[in-house]
């Protein structure tokens, strides 16, 4: 059985799930857009897209041209990473395993015909009829557990709770418009500094920590749109380690690869 796994979408999730499977002996292939959007830019493959080469926790990613592969882009010693959002190579690299971590919240166009297993993240694809397998990745005692029949729990909306800190560690836009950052990942920041502005409009963060995580200078956002992330806990080295959420639920999905079930 081929021991090649693609992956929609080169975010944080999606990045811890390509490193675990990577260290683990699985090939693995992402596929993204031509302007992907990541806050999480440390931890991120999808940043490739823009530098051409980035690293998470030392695992090389590239960005690899679609007439590489299939080919030699796939047999490399890096993490190849291939614009195509709409994932039309899947049918021509024949993987084991398709994995949706575009984290839409919605199904855009992944299908169980993609690969023998085909898993998703997150709410919005019910099992048995969207993919084979949903991985839970809301936190609590279910984040990372294989979802064999039904869906994920749905969206709350509220952040995930760090060093008890919920929504006061998002950064959000406050209007649509042009990202100017002002502070770069793993930078220092007091309650009231600006980080951003979007559309000349000043982004402040609302506690002290470090910023764990930013848009690119110059994305186009939308108002309320998440863009940029603060850590309470004043170690900026995590900054640059795949979150213990990512590991959870990359975990779920080797389980689900291993396991065979359909």
């Amino acid at each position: 059985m081929s021991d090649l796994v693609v992956i929609r979408g080169g975010g944080d999730l999606g990045s811890g799930v390509a490193i675990r499977l990577w260290r683990c002996g699985f090939r693995v292939v992402i596929l993204e857009t031509d302007r992907p959007v990541a806050v999480r830019r440390t931890v991120s493959f999808a940043e490739a897209v823009y530098q051409g080469r980035t690293s998470v926790e030392e695992v090389p990613g590239c960005l690899v041209n679609v007439e590489q592969i299939p080919g030699q882009g796939i047999d490399a010693d890096f993490v190849p990473v291939v614009v195509n959002p709409d994932a039309s190579l899947i049918s021509a690299l024949e993987p084991r395993a398709v994995v949706d971590a575009i984290m839409a919240k919605r199904n855009l166009g992944t299908s169980l015909t993609m690969a023998p297993t085909v898993i998703a993240l997150g709410p919005g694809f019910t099992a048995g009829v969207d993919v084979h397998a949903v991985i839970e990745t809301q936190r609590g005692p279910h984040l990372g557990r294989v979802i064999w029949e039904g869906g994920a729990a749905p969206d709350t909306g509220v952040p995930g709770e760090v060093a008890g800190k919920e929504y006061s560690r998002v950064l959000r836009a406050p209007a649509s418009g042009s990202v100017r950052t002002l502070r770069a990942i793993a930078d220092p920041v007091v309650e009231g500094d600006v980080v951003a502005e979007v559309g000349g409009l000043p982004v402040q963060s609302t506690l002290s920590g470090f910023v764990r995580g930013l848009v690119r200078d110059g994305l186009v956002v939308s108002a309320g749109m998440k863009i940029g992330d603060i850590d309470p806990r004043g170690d900026p080295s995590l900054g640059s380690l795949v979150s213990d959420k990512a590991l959870a639920i990359a975990g779920g999905v080797l389980e689900a690869i291993l396991s065979g079930r359909r």
